[in-house]
């Protein structure tokens, strides 16, 4: 198998994985037998101790002291604010809803770039950021979720904001990823995270209940951090060094799909009209924003 290939069927795993955490993570949470800050707590610190001992295999490598403020920022937003609202908002909205929010992330982190890396930004990705921003709002304002104690509005106000979170991280890490080895960067990135989260998710650990676990739910658990952490951050820096930036952005399509077909499939999640009018507005957004430019004869 060449290594094209590998990466795509990488990249694939990676969307797969993400797009199955949705409802995995809903379900523990919403069925009471993790709290959303407990269960980033765990899932931070798991892949963090998952990290530190996969990183033993490779070689070490001197970081620059000024380096580590910057690790730390990314861990902030990368880490912290990005898990911690993510999985509070998933308590509180559908599976469909988060992951087609996610997917605005390519847009907002064109606006950032304009503002911290001096992108230019041509008249087709003005209309895609606007068209991407009306199907979130849409989103927010008229989704329903199955669930009676679900609060979509603000639930997908929190998802929206992890986006955001998460497209400053991507903009903060942008030449890091360049001078450093991907392990060495993802396991001082986590230990910061965990020092973060730590404060958030400690209580709510406390009070697990493991011996009310079923089989579903610890693996569902072990899903979140083993599979949706770790496997996704191993796998996505082997797909990055053998494809385009392009050809990676086009698979965050997938999330929706495979997040929308498991949480039906689950009965965690629904389609509506509203849904479906508001996820065509993010896609044409998103696909005029990451579309290149024709060049000029």
């Amino acid at each position: 198998m060449n290594k094209q290939k590998f990466a795509i069927i990488a990249l694939f795993l990676v969307q797969l994985l993400y797009g199955l955490n949705y409802t995995f993570a809903k379900i523990v949470i919403n069925e009471s037998f993790v709290k959303p800050f407990s269960l980033v707590l765990l899932r931070v610190g798991g892949a963090t101790l998952l990290f530190w001992i996969f990183g033993l295999f490779f070689k070490q490598e001197k970081i620059e002291l000024k380096d580590y403020f910057t690790f730390f920022l990314g861990a902030v937003f990368g880490v912290a604010i990005n898990m911690l609202l993510f999985l509070k908002g998933l308590e509180l909205t559908s599976p469909i809803h988060a992951s087609v929010i996610v997917t605005i992330t390519p847009i907002i982190i064109l606006i950032l770039s304009s503002f911290f890396l001096s992108e230019k930004i041509t008249r087709l990705k003005i209309l895609g950021v606007v068209l991407g921003f009306c199907g979130g709002i849409l989103l927010t304002i008229l989704g329903k979720s199955t669930r009676i104690g679900d609060n979509v509005p603000l639930g997908n106000t929190l998802i929206f904001i992890n986006a955001i979170s998460y497209s400053i991280y991507i903009i903060i890490i942008k030449k890091l990823t360049a001078k450093y080895h991907p392990f060495t960067f993802i396991k001082w990135l986590f230990l910061f995270g965990l020092l973060l989260v730590l404060p958030f998710g400690y209580h709510e650990t406390t009070e697990i209940q493991w011996d009310t676990f079923t089989p579903y739910i610890w693996f569902s658990v072990l899903f979140v951090v083993i599979g949706a952490t770790f496997g996704t951050y191993i796998l996505n820096p082997l797909a990055l060094r053998s494809l385009k930036a392009s050809t990676v952005g086009v698979f965050i399509y997938l999330q929706p799909v495979i997040a929308g077909v498991f949480a039906i499939v689950m009965g965690v999640d629904v389609v509506s009209p509203v849904k479906i009018v508001a996820m065509l507005l993010i896609f044409s957004g998103v696909y005029l924003v990451t579309k290149k430019p024709k060049l000029s004869t």
